[in-house]
């Protein structure tokens, strides 16, 4: 796996002691207008509570009521309304945007790249993440298999904001650690989901603040959280978690924002007290 690709050199700023960061749980739609409605109102909400970086959930523009119809509304990379969407409120509200991930075109006609993008709070995209690890899954009648719809990524992500630097994942993802040790050294791990009821409730909690501890950062999971019109239940459940492995704040189920503050001095101390990273030998 290639080291972590980075975000422009002009992207990075001074370091800032603290940085206000949000969660957007949904339980998105089929319909890519109104699931952008949606995420306005809770950017909106978000931002009045003092977020400075807002992430959304993985599917959030569409949950469609087949795998196959994210294939039709999947964007050329760079334009396309789910694009435009994101870079508008970024600039518009002057926040770092993450869109927890929107289907982009593959190089199969029959597939897509499922993306997280990034951009920065004068609208311009940062960093783009194409899933890496696509879930299969199979227990009695509950079955899903992202390879049939979905080309996989293959190259890690992190970009530079004025806290630190933020690496990127998508859901399964989380299961391999490797990925985030790819990353290296990061102040934050942004972690958007549709976790299956069935896994989530087992292993989502336990496995965010194993990567958190892990990493010594923070992590901002942000999920989709309910019951979707194509009777998929998603576990929700978004938190933020601190350095330590301590959740800081957090949203069970239904629509939401999960919102907290990444401290330096906490990452610092926690670095310092128990210096993991640098005792690193593999």
């Amino acid at each position: 796996m290639k080291p972590a690709s980075q975000a422009r050199a002009d992207d990075r700023q001074p370091a800032a002691s603290s940085l206000c960061v949000a969660a957007v749980q949904m339980v998105s739609t089929p319909r890519v207008d109104e699931n952008l409605r949606t995420a306005a109102a809770r950017i909106a909400e978000a931002v009045a509570l003092g977020a400075e970086l807002v992430a959304l959930p993985e599917y959030f523009a569409i949950m469609g009521m087949s795998d196959s119809d994210k294939v039709g509304v999947r964007e050329h990379d760079g334009s396309g309304p789910i694009q435009d969407f994101l870079a508008a409120s970024a600039r518009e509200h002057g926040i770092w945007l993450i869109g927890g991930s929107l289907p982009l075109s593959a190089d199969s006609p029959d597939k897509v790249l499922n993306s997280s993008v990034a951009y920065n709070p004068h609208g311009q995209r940062v960093a783009r993440y194409d899933k890496i690890h696509l879930f299969g899954f199979r227990q009695g009648a509950e079955a899903y298999d992202e390879s049939v719809t979905i080309q996989a990524g293959r190259q890690p992500v992190a970009f530079a904001t004025p806290f630190g630097r933020v690496g990127l994942s998508i859901c399964y993802d989380l299961r391999f650690p490797e990925l985030y040790r790819a990353l290296g050294v990061t102040e934050l791990l942004v972690v958007p989901a549709a976790f299956t009821e069935t896994t989530g409730r087992a292993h989502w909690e336990i496995l965010l603040r194993a990567r958190a501890i892990e990493n010594q950062c923070y992590v901002l999971a942000v999920a989709q959280g309910g019951r979707h019109e194509n009777g998929r239940e998603t576990h929700g459940n978004s938190m933020l978690i601190d350095p330590w492995g301590e959740i800081l704040d957090r949203k069970l189920k239904g629509p939401g924002v999960v919102v907290g503050t990444l401290e330096r001095d906490r990452l610092d101390s926690v670095r310092a007290n128990l210096p993991a990273l640098k005792h690193r030998v593999m």
